[in-house]
């Protein structure tokens, strides 16, 4: 029994010696993408130190330094989805329809920590993750990987998401009686609800808000119509003035026009989905600088065979229409970020969506700037999403040049976090 002790516990030691602090050392790769430009460099040296990047072709090397060379690759600033669901499996394991009640908090939290590994070494340094289950399983996420307890990517967790009772964000379809939650739980209705929900999120960790403004695909609510609005103006603005005056950024789910606009005037930060675009919605976007993060992959991804009927009908509704909201917004010039919402798919497959943000007609260096630049700006952060000195020491880097082959983002062989070597394959 001792012996097995002694080799569990030298198990668990070696799966947190990536998580120390990494030593001086360079990067050799045969190209470098600067994603602000979109240029290529060429027979690049990457000098790191402290976790961040001290230099890029420095005149010389220090003796001794550990050199990694990585050869015929393109090296990239670690990646940033900023729609994840990282504690979920909600639509591809069993039972998806009834997990909220057959499941808890540590059960969630638990299973996130293989989904924060899977997505880590995918290539994402960063998540921003909106709407967890009850219990806020995310934040205790958050901080196990700030501890280095668990290796994962830095997360930007929502808590609850914010909904009206019966609304998207609910947790809908029981008896009642199940599952019947309030403004802690973040189903709030009317403006003093809204702003304690707020305010209880903040409490207890978030770093970002995310309100459900219409009605959604995967939900049992019974709005007739996906895109319905469901929170008033004052509500949302309320929600927004709370949240920004907390520090906090404001992402809105919102497929139909109407709700899309008025959480674009309340002040909302990020519209996520963004289905149903209108010429308004853009002028909207455009004159407050607000983002839009799409699903690309999401609209191509084949349901689970036990999806209710239901949803499965939401979802044939709006693909034709997504298309037609993704060019209207990316040809006018919308501020556009990176965000997969993976737990609706498998994790791993999140860069699954470079090569559908192209059949969207996004070019494939701003599908790259979406997940990087684009992304930080969205975050509200300077210190990620580029190749530069002085930045996080967050890299990735693949096989050729994804410039001329997007679909490369699908396999990353070699991952860095804050100078320490995650995957090198």
């Amino acid at each position: 029994m001792l012996t097995k002790f002694f080799i569990g516990l030298s198990i668990f030691i070696s799966c947190l010696i990536p998580l120390a602090n990494a030593q001086m050392l360079a990067i050799k790769a045969d190209r470098l993408l600067d994603v602000r430009s979109g240029k290529i460099q060429s027979s690049v040296v990457v000098l790191i130190n402290n976790g961040k990047i001290e230099a890029i072709n420095p005149k010389s090397l220090p003796e001794d330094i550990e050199v990694i060379e990585l050869g015929d690759h393109t090296l990239l600033p670690g990646l940033i989805d900023t729609h994840t669901h990282i504690t979920a499996d909600y639509f591809t394991g069993n039972d998806w329809t009834t997990a909220a009640v057959r499941q808890t908090a540590p059960d969630w939290a638990l299973q996130g920590v293989k989904f924060a590994r899977e997505i880590l070494e995918s290539g994402f340094t960063t998540v921003r993750d909106l709407g967890a289950q009850p219990g806020f399983p995310d934040v205790a996420l958050m901080r196990a990987i700030e501890a280095g307890h668990i290796s994962g990517p830095d997360i930007w967790p929502a808590g609850h998401a914010i909904s009206i009772t019966g609304g998207h964000c609910d947790w809908t379809g029981f008896a009642p009686g199940v599952m019947e939650l309030g403004p802690e739980a973040g189903i709030a209705d009317g403006v003093d609800e809204a702003m304690k929900a707020v305010r209880y999120q903040a409490k207890h960790g978030v770093r970002v808000i995310k309100v459900c403004a219409t009605g959604g695909v995967f939900s049992f609510s019974q709005n007739a119509e996906i895109g319905a609005q469901q929170y008033s103006g004052a509500e949302l603005e309320a929600i927004v003035s709370e949240a920004h005056k907390l520090g906090l950024k404001v992402a809105a789910h919102a497929h139909g026009t109407e709700g899309i606009n008025a959480a674009v005037r309340a002040g909302v930060d990020s519209i996520e989905h963004g289905s149903i675009l209108n010429e308004e919605s853009v002028k909207l976007m455009k004159e407050r600088g607000t983002f839009l993060v799409p699903q690309a992959y999401l609209s191509e991804f084949e349901l689970a065979p036990d999806t209710p009927a239901s949803t499965v009908a939401k979802s044939e509704y709006l693909n034709p229409l997504i298309a037609d909201s993704f060019n209207l917004a990316y040809k006018a010039g919308v501020k556009m970020a990176f965000g997969s919402d993976s737990g609706v798919f498998p994790h791993r497959d999140t860069a699954l969506e470079f090569a559908a943000l192209t059949r969207k007609g996004i070019s494939k260096i701003d599908t790259l700037r979406m997940a990087t630049i684009y992304a930080a700006e969205l975050l509200g952060v300077s210190d990620r999403g580029e190749l530069k000195a002085g930045m996080r020491a967050d890299i990735i880097a693949v096989p050729g040049n994804p410039l001329k082959n997007i679909t490369l983002m699908e396999s990353v062989p070699f991952v860095m976090k804050q100078g320490v070597v995650i995957k090198n394959k």
